[in-house]
């Protein structure tokens, strides 16, 4: 299993990476595979202000569908549309083009509250 060092993870399976005051956030590869092929993808909207762990997306695989939960509170700032166009990206490239959305963090210190790399493998094995 896939577990980057460099993002955060969040006990539902999302991972977060930091650019400043704008975190990019996608489900991990533990969870897309767990879902095995995902078919749909609900994107939040643009300028939707959410708390921390808000549902804010969804994605649909032919096993089930999974709410996708903000691991930190902000702004919607992007949506990946190429991910809601061909949602088998989140499957191919969990970490890079199937990003889901990003926000403008409002409090940094609630990435403090996630779990590193090692502490995330702990989790799912």
């Amino acid at each position: 299993m896939n577990i980057p060092e460099e993002l955060r993870y969040t006990t539902d399976h999302e991972w977060l990476s930091r650019d400043g005051d704008i975190v990019t956030v996608g489900i991990t590869d533990h969870a897309q595979s767990e879902l095995s092929d995902i078919v749909f993808v609900e994107l939040p909207g643009v300028g939707q202000a959410v708390g921390s762990g808000d549902n804010v997306a969804v994605v649909e695989s032919v096993k089930a569908a999974s709410d996708i939960y903000a691991p930190v509170g902000g702004v919607v700032v992007e949506i990946n549309t190429e991910a809601e166009s061909d949602p088998s990206i989140i499957n191919s490239d969990p970490y890079g083009g199937g990003w889901i959305f990003k926000l403008r963090m409002e409090d940094e210190s609630e990435i403090d509250d996630l779990l590193d790399a090692d502490a995330y493998e702990g989790l799912i094995s």
